[in-house]
């Protein structure tokens, strides 16, 4: 219809029909205010006339309420990098587009009610289950012979016999192989034996490509399963941690265990785990940048074409704290909120950046998220294709957590890049050096009194 095609819209509306059904495929109609969509709505009722397919009405919904067209016409000109009197900028000559209430839609669609009931009918037949308590965690292949806890328990047990041969002969191994026994029971009671060997997988895939892993962070250091697997390099048992910070069976949650890797090599780890689950079960997850306080001002000011001096003049007066609103601001500052209602140029200012303080700027990709499902992605999530052609998932990272896809954290840090430098030259030029054997007495170093920190200024000592 949009090439004035009638004879050629009224042909494919019929292929539609065939394809889908005639029970399943409807004309959409909606009242906008756009006059190309009043000359659409006149075709396609005609359509309906000349072929029985039934009419919807429906409501192209871009913002929440009616005041809201202004703001949404300056996030227009935000996405696209135009000005607000820029003639030739995207804009919808409109303010209809917005959530109507039933009786608005009723009145809209006074003169064909039955588009108005159809909606009813169309939703009736969607089908869509949403399970928020299901996990698609892979599962991960044991040798033959094994079931998941059984191969975790040999892995454990193996490689704590080998951390205890690495530890001093007067170290009592009995409470260690106790909390063992009682770490494993917890973890596969809890069903999350396959989660421990992902990990220890990658991780080992790392350490035997020769990548720098980082020793372990957070609460999985309580774990001595994890020790032993060397997914972590620290001994909770010498740091006195408690497993339960980790896992506890009273608050049943996933595992979350942070894997650090050598920032220039983090791509070969998640291109191993591509390679080994499918490249259409693995992927990236989004992040959105969102419009702060004072960001909020400064877009907006530029794009409502206000002198920068006075936009720069209004944002220096949000008081500087972390994550304050407008409104926060507003109640704080008196020169803000006086100048907001007194000067009518800096009222709509705020006003405008208040309705979009909060909302997506920007995407990007999260800095460590990676999701490994059981099932092709798609099955679950809608993805997106980021910069440099990176998959990622349209859903950010809690809402992924949430409808039951696993989250793991690949980390990468330029500080395991620069140890691993520093290493390499000291290989060249010396013995070889294990950074992983080397011990530092941090309670020593804590009080500036130890011997080694001969090379630590004054005001360095005490900062361990």
């Amino acid at each position: 219809m949009g090439q004035k095609d009638m004879e050629g819209a009224i042909q494919t509306a019929g292929e539609y029909r065939e394809i889908f059904g005639k029970d399943h495929y409807y004309l959409e109609i909606q009242a906008n205010g756009l006059e190309h969509q009043r000359i659409a709505n006149r075709g396609l009722v005609e359509i309906h006339k000349k072929l029985g397919i039934p009419l919807v009405g429906t409501n192209d919904c871009h913002y929440l309420k009616k005041e809201d067209a202004r703001p949404h016409d300056v996030m227009l000109c935000l996405q696209t990098g135009k000005t607000i009197n820029d003639p030739n900028r995207l804009r919808f000559d409109t303010d209809q587009l917005y959530v109507k209430s039933t009786e608005e839609m009723v009145a809209e669609f006074a003169e064909l009610p039955e588009a108005v009931r159809n909606t009813c009918r169309a939703a009736d037949q969607c089908d869509l289950n949403l399970a928020f308590n299901q996990s698609y965690l892979p599962h991960y292949q044991v040798p033959e012979g094994f079931t998941r806890e059984s191969y975790l328990d040999r892995l454990a047990t193996q490689g704590l016999a080998e951390r205890m041969r690495e530890r001093p002969s007067h170290v009592q191994t009995q409470a260690y192989e106790l909390r063992l026994r009682e770490e494993l029971m917890v973890i596969c009671s809890m069903g999350y034996a396959g989660y421990f060997l992902i990990v220890w997988d990658i991780i080992n895939f790392a350490r035997s490509r020769g990548i720098p892993v980082g020793p372990g962070r957070g609460s999985a250091a309580g774990s001595l399963v994890a020790y032993a697997l060397r997914i972590t390099d620290l001994d909770p048992l010498v740091y006195h941690l408690l497993f339960e910070r980790f896992l506890n069976p009273e608050r049943v949650s996933m595992p979350d265990i942070d894997m650090d890797f050598c920032m220039d090599r983090r791509s070969e780890v998640i291109n191993y785990v591509i390679d080994k689950y499918g490249k259409d079960h693995v992927c990236q997850i989004i992040t959105f940048g969102t419009l702060g306080a004072k960001a909020a001002i400064r877009d907006v000011g530029r794009v409502m074409e206000i002198p920068y001096a006075e936009v720069d003049r209004v944002a220096k007066l949000v008081p500087p704290q972390l994550n304050i609103t407008l409104d926060e601001a507003l109640a704080q500052e008196p020169r803000l909120r006086e100048q907001t209602e007194t000067d009518p140029k800096i009222g709509e200012l705020m006003k405008v950046a208040r309705s979009l303080e909060g909302l997506a700027r920007h995407a990007s990709t999260h800095a460590a998220g990676v999701v490994i499902s059981q099932e092709p992605l798609t099955d679950h999530v809608p993805l997106y294709k980021g910069a440099n052609d990176e998959v990622v998932t349209q859903y950010p990272m809690g809402d992924v957590e949430k409808i039951g896809l696993v989250k793991f954290d690949f980390l990468g840090l330029k500080t395991l890049t620069m140890v691993n430098h520093a290493v390499r030259v000291i290989n060249e030029a010396h013995h070889p050096l294990d950074p992983t054997l080397l011990r530092t007495n941090h309670r020593d170093l804590s009080t500036g009194e130890s011997g080694h920190a001969q090379s630590l200024d004054e005001d360095q000592a005490g900062m361990f």
